[in-house]
């Protein structure tokens, strides 16, 4: 629409990975984008951006922006590149992967995530360039495996109930999240409820924004979420705070789940989490008797050995006392698994045809990297192609990461906005557009609205979609399938077909899914058995624990050995995984690499805030300042992140030090399993 000065304000979506997924307006002004803003159109979003996607403008015009393609000339990590074509690249690159495929595609390895959580910016045409190749899939486990598995073995998938009812919630139980942070619309959600009367607890090891925000902060060790969990069902079960028409008609295992719970009285999960019993019978009290009871989880609690069971037992909790029959009870991991995704039409993995490629864990691409040619692991990689994620700074053991991609014979294509920690390491270095300037489509984990993405302006420089980038490096390869010609716009209409109005998305942005308010009243999960299960019945036949159960931490500390603190590395408030790091007006709030020690741990050890530390483990070593706080708990200390390797106060960060062992279900990462010693320097 047009503004009496003129401007233009073209609709958008927010494309980070966050639950939010906020409708934006951009304001042009003579083909500049001068301003975004939140839509006030888009309910969830309501005209409020996070302070992070505020500076889009700032970002997309950094003057650091990659604009044209890079070719290496220094030694890799070295960040030296000169200025080449796009021909000269893209036939290159096609040349190499043409020889490597030849002799074995899976030798080559697609590395992306979340850095655009956009169906066609993300996977889209990308995906139908590997599936022709043949290339090794990439096993996307980074953020939300485990947690994913532990919804999938109980709830039947990610589901739960919607975000606007959390208003009507009587006690909200914010678990693992700061939302504050993270999640900044539930948490304006959170507040109305607040103010209608409800009682705010938040469960996190990190005394965080948000916790000292709430009426109360459960203060529990790193990995002992499943220890809590079942000890309130140990408390619904002895008081007989249960819905038992509820559990009878609409779950499965009830049998064998109470006798498991029965095993953790609060005072054995109170040794175990490190809490006081008390504030373990007050929430099962007041879980049983507020209604609704709502709860927030967050992916906080899965990045440990017992992750996915952690979630389970969690997951379990609404059925027990019904909260699910109101359409403000329930329990809100993710609600992308109800988004209609045709998948199938937007990937087209039967472009792979009879081949059936290995695949790789991205959350072990340390291993993977440095790991030779064997029978079992197949070919050595010898090309990786990395677009919307940074390897270096954000996955686990980061040392063996770098090692990985600073091997000579690795060829490596790093499609970006800016020079990241990973782009150093590249042979080619593509410049890719930001979400101001192409088509794209997203759905959503923290509500239920599809959202439209429109260019606002035309790419900078000679930056390229994702999406065209890889159309390119097709017709380049001899790839003359009819899908890899389809446009941008054509495949925003592909993602969803006729299941969302895309008129609508065309004229407002935004188009919600047609879902029940309270869509587990009656039962009806999308499991196989249609119950909430839990006892996994799927679990049982790969000869696993089909109850959910406490499983301790893969690195407990000991306080008389080598490593006695636990870590965990929850974001800096101004960062988005390593996103934003390097946007000037942010980092300078966040000024440096910091490291939260309580004053119980910090006096022994004579360190004072703003005295440089080491941290380190068998790992490696990582330099930051310390901030003697209390929103660090005993025997805990919290490493902030992800700030770049090369930001870092000895050119690493906090993921030096955690490690590449997985979770329990999901192959997923375990980020805050992790045990260290801190000493101060100088």
């Amino acid at each position: 629409m047009n503004q009496p000065n003129d401007d233009t304000q073209v609709l958008g979506a927010c494309p980070h990975d966050c639950p939010d997924t906020c409708s934006l307006l951009t304001t042009v002004k003579d083909g500049v984008a001068t301003r975004v803003q939140g839509n006030p159109a888009h309910p969830l979003t309501g005209g409020v951006l996070c302070a992070k996607v505020s500076k889009y403008p700032e970002r997309t015009y950094h003057p650091d922006r990659l604009l044209h393609p890079m070719k290496r000339v220094g030694p890799k990590g070295s960040g030296q590149f000169v200025r080449v074509g796009w021909d000269e690249a893209l036939n290159d690159i096609a040349q190499r992967l043409s020889a490597i495929a030849a002799r074995n595609p899976e030798a080559v390895l697609p590395y992306s995530y979340a850095g655009t959580m956009g169906l066609v910016q993300g996977d889209g045409m990308a995906a139908r360039f590997f599936h022709r190749l043949g290339a090794s899939r990439l096993d996307q486990t980074i953020c939300s495996s485990a947690g994913t598995a532990g919804l999938v073995h109980t709830l039947g998938g990610k589901v739960g109930m919607k975000v606007q009812f959390f208003a009507e919630a009587r006690l909200i139980v914010i678990w693992g999240s700061n939302s504050i942070g993270s999640n900044l619309h539930f948490w304006r959600i959170a507040q109305e409820a607040k103010r209608q009367g409800a009682r705010l607890v938040c469960i996190d090891p990190r005394r965080s924004e948000t916790a000292e925000k709430c009426h109360e902060h459960i203060a529990l060790r790193p990995g002992t979420d499943a220890a809590l969990a079942l000890a309130l069902m140990q408390q619904l079960i002895v008081h007989d705070w249960l819905d038992h028409d509820y559990i009878e008609h609409h779950t499965l295992g009830w049998a064998e789940l109470r006798e498991r719970a029965l095993q953790w009285p609060p005072e054995r999960a109170a040794e175990v989490c490190g809490v006081p019993v008390e504030q373990i019978t007050r929430l099962a009290h007041d879980y049983a008797h507020s209604r609704p009871a709502a709860i927030r989880l967050n992916y906080g609690v899965q990045r440990v050995r017992g992750g996915a069971n952690a979630v389970r037992a969690i997951a379990c909790l609404p059925a027990l006392t019904g909260a699910w029959r109101q359409r403000g009870g329930g329990i809100l991991l993710s609600s992308s698994g109800q988004f209609p995704v045709q998948r199938q039409t937007l990937q087209r993995p039967d472009l792979l045809g009879e081949r059936r490629p290995r695949l790789i864990n991205m959350s072990t691409i340390g291993d993977a990297l440095n790991q030779p040619a064997s029978a079992a692991f197949g070919p050595a990689l010898e090309a990786v192609v990395v677009y919307n994620s940074n390897p270096v700074a954000v996955a686990p053991d980061s040392a063996r990461v770098a090692a990985g991609f600073a091997r000579e014979d690795l060829f490596t294509v790093v499609l970006e906005h800016f020079q990241t920690d990973t782009a150093d390491y590249a042979d080619y270095l593509l410049p890719a557009t930001t979400q101001l300037e192409h088509w794209d489509i997203h759905l959503a984990y923290g509500h239920t609205d599809v959202l439209l993405n429109r260019p606002a302006i035309a790419p900078l420089g000679e930056a390229l979609p994702n999406s065209e980038i890889f159309r390119r490096l097709a017709q380049r390869m001899g790839y003359s399938d009819p899908c890899f010609a389809e446009e941008d716009e054509t495949l925003c209409r592909q993602a969803f077909g006729d299941r969302i109005d895309y008129d609508q998305l065309l004229s407002q942005g935004f188009a919600s899914l047609p879902l029940a308010d309270a869509p587990f009243a009656e039962g009806g999960f999308p499991t196989p058995s249609g119950r909430c299960e839990f006892l996994s019945p799927a679990l049982v036949a790969q000869g696993l624990d089909g109850l959910p159960d406490h499983l301790p931490n893969h690195e407990l500390p000991d306080p008389a050995g080598p490593w006695p603190l636990a870590m965990i590395s929850p974001p800096a408030r101004n960062f988005l995984n390593s996103t934003f790091v390097n946007v000037t007006s942010l980092r300078n709030i966040e000024t440096e690499p910091v490291l939260e020690i309580h004053p119980d741990d910090a006096g022994p050890r004579q360190i004072h805030s703003g005295d440089v530390v080491r941290v380190f483990n068998a790992r490696g070593n990582y330099h930051c300042k310390a901030e003697v706080s209390e929103r660090a708990r005993p025997g805990v200390v919290n490493g902030l992140g992800i700030w770049w390797r090369k930001f870092g106060l000895n050119g690493t960060n906090v993921n030096e030090l955690t490690s590449q062992a997985l979770t329990d279900l999901g192959r997923g990462p375990t980020f805050y399993d992790c045990a260290v010693q801190v000493s101060r320097l100088g």
